[in-house]
């Protein structure tokens, strides 16, 4: 009886572990996970991996996106045709081009009117003011064809005051060969407006010049050479060995080598399949290939006409000392009236006196630190406080003297 009553006395360790109270249960969990209002719950995981993910992205820079060829070459032959054509634009609502001054127009409505029957007596005069003479261009593109429609410019070639509400009359446009290729005809679209009464005049753009939205039809096709020959060439936009090398190299390794190989710092020659769809696919392949592009050379564009001033990245600058000033000429004038003595029979005269003025601002010597950085260039640059006009004399005598590691090119 002893033996068995021990043996009642000993409880199971889960047992134990299932009644316990449910203080020692809290208590447990305080123990192990301290208190429980301090246990992660699941928003404030999804902002710490959030917060994670933002630094992640600010120490891991973007990686640079690669450059197409399509995007620095085409395939030379393939290109957009230049079309001109002579025309009459009527309907202007008494802006059209004045008879006496311009001639032209006049001989061209005539010759107009005898093709559709109509003979104007000799000698007579018209006063047209509803007509102007213009010009009309357009751009025919690669592998246009009859029936198809392409948007055209039309320019006045006379003294037309406006061109707005006007429509161009058939009109063929021509290429360079002399063939017609397309016919433009429709309403202009003149993004101008402007009026003018007793004197005066307000414009807004330009009004001798408008547009017509797929004002044209193709009337015939240029042919091109894409499907002649066993191999075509790729024309770079802009000469450069290590596009042209880079070019090659990735062709070579998506098609197979000697596909393609760089003839000159401009054109690179591929080899494509005889058949007309596998070259077209051929061609789709490989201009959608990606490659890395060196840096440019260094290049300032300066314009003398807005004074604008372009650098790109490659722009270094040396140290030099520049001195700028200004000079400015002040011309004011003043009326004067002269009135004649009584009785002296003179006359009242207005006068004019002007007063000229010249200012010089002396510019101190300001030294300019190296700069081997875009940033540091334009930091000097605006430390000058120059004008862009005047910005445009510092760059080049900056190139002159060697500090300024670029090529400047003026438009």
């Amino acid at each position: 009886m002893r033996h068995a009553s021990s043996s009642n006395r000993i409880q199971p360790r889960a047992t134990r572990v299932a009644k316990a109270s449910p203080s020692r249960r809290r208590a447990s969990e305080r123990s192990s996970f301290g208190r429980l209002s301090d246990a992660p719950r699941p928003g404030f995981v999804a902002a710490l991996i959030i917060a994670l993910l933002l630094a992640l992205s600010v120490m891991w820079p973007a990686q640079a996106h690669a450059t197409r060829i399509k995007e620095v070459a085409s395939i030379q032959g393939v290109r957009t045709n230049a079309l001109t054509g002579y025309g009459l634009v009527v309907g202007l609502d008494g802006t059209g081009d004045q008879t006496t001054q311009t001639p032209f127009t006049t001989q061209s409505l005539q010759a107009m009117l005898q093709q559709m029957g109509v003979t104007v007596p000799a000698g007579a005069s018209m006063q047209l003011r509803n007509v102007a003479a213009v010009m009309v261009t357009a751009q025919l593109p690669a592998f246009a064809q009859p029936g198809q429609t392409i948007d055209v410019n039309v320019s006045s070639l006379g003294n037309a005051k406006s061109l707005r509400g006007g429509t161009l009359i058939s009109t063929p446009l021509k290429g360079a060969d002399g063939r017609i290729y397309a016919m433009a005809q429709g309403n202009l679209i003149v993004g101008g407006a402007g009026a003018s009464a007793g004197g005066s005049k307000v414009q807004i753009n330009h009004l001798s010049a408008g547009r017509i939205p797929e004002g044209a039809t193709v009337e015939a096709s240029v042919p091109t050479p894409l499907l002649e020959g066993n191999s075509i060439q790729l024309g770079l936009v802009a000469a450069d060995f290590n596009t042209a090398r880079a070019v090659a190299q990735a062709i070579n390794a998506a098609k197979g080598a000697g596909v393609a190989s760089a003839r000159d710092g401009r054109t690179v020659a591929v080899a494509v399949p005889a058949d007309p769809g596998e070259r077209i696919g051929f061609l789709a392949d490989i201009e959608n290939l990606s490659i890395e592009l060196a840096k440019p050379a260094a290049r300032v564009v300066l314009n003398a006409r807005t004074g604008s001033v372009v650098l790109n990245e490659s722009v270094t600058l040396g140290a030099c000392a520049v001195a700028h000033g200004s000079l400015s000429v002040t011309i004011s004038t003043t009326p004067s009236v002269s009135q004649p003595a009584p009785l002296s029979q003179g006359q009242t005269t207005v006068t004019e006196r002007s007063d000229i003025t010249i200012t010089q601002q002396g510019g101190a010597l300001m030294q300019l630190p190296v700069g081997a950085k875009l940033a540091d260039v334009v930091r000097a640059l605006n430390a000058l406080g120059a004008t862009p006009q005047d910005l445009l004399a510092i760059l080049q005598a900056m190139r002159s003297a060697g500090a300024l590691k670029a090529e400047i090119e003026v438009i």
